[in-house]
């Protein structure tokens, strides 16, 4: 007795075998019907990939990919006729298609019980995946000008990780960005922005950002966007790396530059912050820029008054039109007038305080066409306008303080 219910008992686990192994095969015939029915076919191989007797079979997963890729054929077939396809199913579908694929592969890769490897299924996914790399692309682009930046960034995404998995290199020569096509580059930096710009989880952006330096396209905007959202994640030490980072490939970049500044002279590295603005100034001798922030160093972090100013008129030579410069060359000639009326309100002697009043007159007139000038350039810094009332009061200009005056209240 005890013989015949094992027997039967083999007997029920072949048949619920069988009964997966056919549940995957009906499924591959309901997505390859003439009315395919998809969302059955997906339960019944869903139902496979989770059974104990087909989850770790190649030929389940390799199925599931299947489907997907016959519901993204029958939504493009439509495009390719000229029809209207429904977007959203047909890109649906595309990206499920790989998940399947991958996992496929890594089965379709082991050792049988002879210890040999006998892939079945891997050179048609490896020709599908091929086939299906434009629409990765394709799908990005739809979705980014939807303004669905989220879905935009997982299909950049997944076409650089398609375009870098062991599925479609197999073979292929060693650098993968040449195996599918130049859409690599794109779709990495593409990737990175959809996900700076979406409502992902900071982190993401990082990771796609961080990916993004190490490739040539739109290098520098990509170490800058990643030095931002550091910054804004108030992680000071990777921000710092990443300014560190960006100079290094960027040297003359003044981003890179004038916020590695910002950091030294926060700590006091005067030093330090201008040795790397001179470095600069000999490889990008002719950058008004730099010789505007070289200035502001000396100005504010050395205290070297005279090469700040030689520094200033500099930058103005190279670039007159520089607000910032102008009027930080006049606010030199102001703070100097200001400290020389400070002496001259010391001094009891009359004839001596309107020498040294004077004195201070001489800085407020060499200040003026500066500081005017930035004003003319940009209006709206609440500092020129101080600045330039105060000269006007200094040199008794009472029609210029009286318009300052009006500006200012307005």
């Amino acid at each position: 007795m005890k013989k015949l219910v094992f027997t039967i008992g083999l007997c029920l686990v072949a048949a619920v075998s069988f009964g997966q192994k056919k549940a995957v095969a009906d499924a591959l015939k309901l997505a390859k019907d003439a009315k395919p029915n998809f969302p059955e076919a997906r339960t019944k191989i869903k139902a496979a990939l989770q059974h104990v007797e087909t989850k770790d079979d190649a030929k389940t997963w390799f199925t599931a990919g299947q489907i997907e890729n016959l519901e993204f054929d029958k939504e493009n077939t439509k495009q390719i006729l000229g029809q209207q396809p429904d977007e959203p199913v047909m890109y649906n579908a595309l990206f499920e298609v790989y998940p399947h694929f991958a996992k496929a592969y890594e089965l379709d890769k082991l050792p049988d019980a002879k210890g040999k490897v006998k892939p079945k299924f891997t050179k048609d996914m490896k020709a599908i995946t091929r086939a299906n790399m434009p629409y990765y692309m394709n799908a990005g682009i739809y979705y980014y000008e939807k303004e669905n930046l989220e879905k935009a960034y997982e299909f950049f995404d997944q076409y650089v990780i398609i375009s870098d998995s062991p599925l479609l290199n197999e073979g292929e020569p060693a650098n993968p960005a040449a195996v599918v096509d130049s859409n690599y580059v794109y779709a990495v930096y593409y990737s990175a922005i959809a996900a700076l710009m979406s409502p992902v989880d900071r982190s993401v952006a990082i990771k796609a950002l961080t990916r993004s330096t190490k490739s040539d396209f739109k290098q520098n905007e990509v170490f800058q966007y990643l030095a931002e959202t550091y910054q804004l994640e108030e992680d000071m030490a990777n921000y710092e790396k990443t300014l560190y980072d960006g100079h290094a490939v960027f040297p003359t970049e003044t981003y890179f530059l004038i916020n590695l500044i910002r950091i030294f002279i926060d700590s006091e590295q005067n030093e330090k912050a201008l040795d790397y603005i001179l470095k600069a100034i000999v490889l990008d001798p002719t950058n008004a820029q730099l010789y505007s922030v070289a200035g502001t160093v000396y100005e504010i972090g050395i205290k070297d008054f005279t090469k700040a100013e030689e520094n200033f008129l500099k930058a103005i030579e190279l670039n007159s039109e520089d607000a910032e410069s102008q009027f930080s060359l006049g606010r030199i000639y102001h703070n100097q007038a200001v400290a020389q009326l400070d002496v001259a309100n010391l001094i009891a002697d009359a004839k001596q305080y309107t020498e040294e009043r004077e004195k201070a007159k001489e800085f407020f007139r060499k200040a003026m066409p500066y500081v005017e000038k930035a004003f003319q350039l940009n209006p709206e810094p609440m500092d020129t306008k101080i600045a330039l009332r105060n000269i006007y009061y200094n040199l008794d200009m009472g029609d210029k303080l009286d318009e300052m005056d009006k500006l200012m209240g307005e």
